[in-house]
């Protein structure tokens, strides 16, 4: 049935009227679903804003703790302690702006990102946009531009540190530049004013401290006790200790005629050190339960603190002179001096020390006192000649002997060294640079005591990483009583301590020495602090922690690896009965999956970005097509090797027509030494692809077999009797698989018996196999059996042809003779020729008497 033209007609007018009114509304509509959509999405995904107002209050908290750091540097401009902690404030503060520019970077990303995903504000030929729509792109707008502002200002106080930091760094360079090159009048240091002075000061200190000792007495006198009890029982718990822990190391032995170098150093060593930090404990203890009880007045604790430090010092350098030079025990002498020397030296150096020490300790009295100029030029002035003076005579002293028992200086370059600095003391002090020559004479003695110490420790270093070195000292010993290690762990645990005593000198002794040269310890934990976190080497920047982070993860990683290997082959494969081979190579991709992972995650906890390493391997994949497969297929191999270690440097395998020891493993090839002192360069994928014999992979357990054949007319079971005889009753073999004799089978004229014995060292059994040889010939002529005279024709023959006919005839002569009948042999096929190769039958010969005949 069709519909009438006219109805069809007016249905398609409807069609068209209804859709053009509704597709206004239509499109309208998607257009607010998509405002809307736009609306929806900003609350979710960016971050909340309230990092903006939490990083304005810490910029503003660091640039006020910036203007009080800088109003503290204007008032001590001369005290370069407090300048030192105010240099490493503004380092804090410098790294606080740092982060607080970096915590913005999320919220400036999402603000970004927000931004372009509602796009820019709409034309007046287009359609509005939603109110809610233009109120968030206005305040976004607003918040960047917020954020930008508090990052200009964050700049602008970075700037200002950076400019303060500067200015510290120049007022405290001038500061001792001008300590040093200060001249004062030193003739008022002879002055007749001068010991006016010094009476006046002298009476001045009696009335402090004895005003301070009837406060102590009267009131503090139980506090005093107590804290002095603590400090004891500190340092006598740390000499007791060390004592038990180091007891042979802390005093010679009189007895002990020729100490080797390592005991001697040791001694010194611990010697020195340990009641030098006893002694130290003690003083620290008792100043810090002083002030604790409120026992010192800031004068007294103040005049306290350096005396204790220059007990400290003087103590430690008489300990250290008493451990080298050795007055009364020649043998235990480090250096060789001859005995009037070593004394003069001991007493010269002590003196030395202890006048500088006086002068320390007065200048800080002259200090703590207000001391008139005049005093304190005089002491200085005296106190730095006297150090010149004794400097000059250790120079002059003649501590060596010559072969012919006269007297002979040091080196000259020590003794001009030595000359230098005393006269340089002595030159600086008349001339009124009193501060230069109080500060060479400080190094002289600090300096050099640290010095000495620090070279005494890399001698010890070094002595213990001697080969055998470190099993011979008492840790060792210790050790080995408790752990059994072998001699070549020794000697690895002695390297790793050697490395680990030169890392400890290094660590204590440079601070000590810069502390002396000027330095504040806040310069050097501001240098290490830097030294951790970054080291910079043109564009690449290197972080010490971060290393050594990575190298911890990579170590973690490859030890929880190796256990969860364990666990894998003994609690889950093992239960389930998994083939050997199964669990091998399930175990071993899983070794190798875990190391490879915890190599990645060690790297990028190191900082270091992959991306560089995908250039690498692209570019090895490249290198790869254009035809480095056989380089490559080697290189892959020798890691394999070196990760499997199917044999190491010493073992004997043998590989293919190769046979001999180990001595290098690299990752393109192996070096094989043959018994024949043969070089042989042996590349990593033959070792990989083809079967390797390792006679000395688990242990060098090996067995013997020594080939021996008799004559026909011998009864079988004598021989068998007298070999397993001979066997049992020689040394340097197992019993525990018991030697056994085996009746092989018959030749053509003999009956054929094969002697086995494991030996403990498959690779030295030359002198075994000659001492059964030599028994079996022996005990052959005692009970009457005999040899083959095919055996003997043979021996002959394996002689050069020079000499074979005498020796042909000579054996002829002493072979008993033996009736033969006559084979009768086609007359076209020749008599069957002996090879040389069968004086001893290949087929019987083990692998042990190969490298005996080639060794011999």
């Amino acid at each position: 049935m069709k519909l009438p033209v006219t109805l069809l007609s007016r249905l398609m007018l409807v069609v068209v009227l209804m859709a053009g009114v509704l597709a206004p509304a239509v499109l309208a509509a998607q257009e607010t679903d998509a405002d809307e959509r736009a609306i929806s999405i900003g609350p979710t995904r960016a971050p909340s804003p309230e990092v903006v107002a939490e990083q304005r209050n810490r910029i503003a908290a660091i640039t006020a703790e910036a203007g009080q750091l800088e109003t503290r540097m204007r008032a001590h401009l001369e005290n370069d302690t407090v300048l030192v902690e105010v240099r490493n404030a503004l380092d804090g503060l410098a790294r606080d702006l740092i982060a607080a520019g970096v915590a913005f970077r999320p919220r400036l990303a999402a603000i970004n990102e927000r931004l372009d995903e509602i796009g820019p504000a709409r034309g007046a030929d287009e359609p509005p946009e939603p109110p809610a729509l233009t109120e968030e792109r206005q305040n976004l707008i607003a918040e960047k531009a917020e954020i930008n502002a508090l990052l200009g200002e964050a700049e602008t106080v970075s700037l200002k540190i950076n400019r303060l930091i500067e200015e510290i760094v120049q007022i405290r360079r001038d500061l001792f530049a001008n300590t040093l090159s200060r001249r004062y009048d030193v003739s008022m240091a002879v002055s007749p004013e001068v010991l006016k002075d010094f009476a006046a000061e002298n009476t001045r200190l009696y009335n402090t401290l004895s005003s301070w000792l009837r406060f102590v007495f009267s009131y503090k006198l139980s506090s005093v006790l107590l804290a002095t009890f603590y400090a004891l029982l500190a340092a006598g718990a740390l000499l007791i200790g060390g004592r038990r822990l180091f007891g042979d190391m802390l005093a010679v032995d009189p007895l002990k005629e020729e100490p080797s170098y390592l005991n001697r150093l040791s001694v010194a060593f611990w010697s020195t050190l340990l009641p030098s930090a006893a002694l130290a404990v003690f003083l620290a203890s008792t100043w810090f339960f002083y002030s604790y009880y409120s026992v010192l007045r800031r004068d007294v604790g103040e005049m306290m603190v350096t005396l204790f430090n220059v007990i400290a010092i003087v103590f430690f350098v008489y300990r250290l002179s008493s451990a080298v030079f050795s007055p009364r025990l020649p043998n235990w002498r480090l250096v060789p001096v001859h005995t009037g020397a070593a004394r003069a030296l001991f007493w010269l150096v002590c003196a030395t020390a202890l006048v500088t020490g006086i002068d320390f300790v007065a200048s800080k009295i002259n200090q703590v006192m207000g001391s008139p100029l005049s005093l304190t030029v005089a002491k200085s002035f005296f106190a730095t000649i006297l150090v010149g003076l004794l400097v000059l005579v250790i120079g002059l002293v003649r501590p060596y002997v010559d072969e012919a028992g006269r007297p002979r200086r040091w080196h000259p370059l020590f003794r001009g060294l030595l000359i230098l600095l005393g006269g340089g003391t002595i030159l600086a002090a008349l001339l009124g640079y009193i501060g230069l020559a109080r500060f060479i004479s400080q190094q002289i003695v600090v300096t050099g005591a640290i010095l000495a110490t620090m070279y005494i420790g890399y001698l010890s270093a070094s002595a213990i990483s001697e080969v055998g070195a470190f099993g011979k000292t008492s840790f060792g010993k210790a050790l080995d009583r408790r752990f059994h290690f072998d001699e070549a762990t020794e000697d690895q645990l002695g390297l790793a301590l050697s490395i680990c005593i030169n890392i400890l000198v290094l660590a204590i002794g440079i601070p000590l020495i810069l502390l002396q040269w000027g330095f504040q310890w806040g310069d050097i934990h501001a240098w290490a602090y830097n030294l951790a976190t970054e080291v910079r080497i043109g564009s690449i920047s290197i972080s010490l922690i971060g290393i050594l982070s990575g190298i911890l993860v990579f170590f973690l990683g490859y030890f929880g690896t190796r256990g969860f290997q364990r666990w894998l082959d003994g609690k889950v494969m093992a239960r389930g009965r998994v083939d050997m081979g199964v669990r091998n190579s399930i175990s071993t991709a899983v070794g190798y999956a875990g190391i490879a992972l915890a190599a990645l995650i060690g790297i990028s906890a190191a900082g270091i970005d992959l991306s560089n390493l995908a250039l690498v391997a692209g570019a090895l994949s490249l290198g790869i097509g254009f035809g480095l497969q056989n380089i490559v297929n080697n290189f892959v191999s020798g890691l394999i090797l070196l990760a499997e270690r199917p044999f190491k440097v010493g073992d004997w395998i043998v590989a293919g027509g190769v046979e001999g020891n180990v001595r290098k493993i690299s990752v393109r090839a192996t070096e094989i030494e043959t018994f024949r002192r043969q070089t042989v360069i042996l590349p990593n994928s033959e070792l990989i692809n083809a079967a390797v014999g390792n006679w000395t992979l688990r242990n060098k357990l090996g067995r013997v077999d020594i080939p021996v054949n008799v004559a026909f007319d011998n009864d079988p079971r004598h021989v068998h009797s007298v070999l397993l005889d001979i066997v049992n009753e020689q040394t340097g073999i197992l019993k525990n698989p018991v030697p056994t004799v085996d009746f092989s089978g018959f030749a053509e004229n003999s009956l054929n018996f094969v002697i086995r014995a494991v030996v403990p060292d498959i690779t030295g059994t030359l002198a075994f196999t000659n001492e059964m040889r030599f028994r079996i010939m022996e005990r052959f002529r005692e009970e009457g059996i005999t040899l083959p005279a095919s055996a003997r024709t043979v021996q002959v023959r394996t002689v050069t042809e020079e000499v074979a006919p005498v020796a042909a005839e000579s054996e002829a002569r002493k072979a008993p003779p033996i009736e033969r009948a006559p084979v009768e042999r086609p007359k076209d096929k020749p008599a069957r020729q002996v090879p040389v190769k069968e004086t001893r039958p290949a087929s019987h010969v083990s692998g042990a008497e190969a490298v005996d005949s080639e060794g011999a």
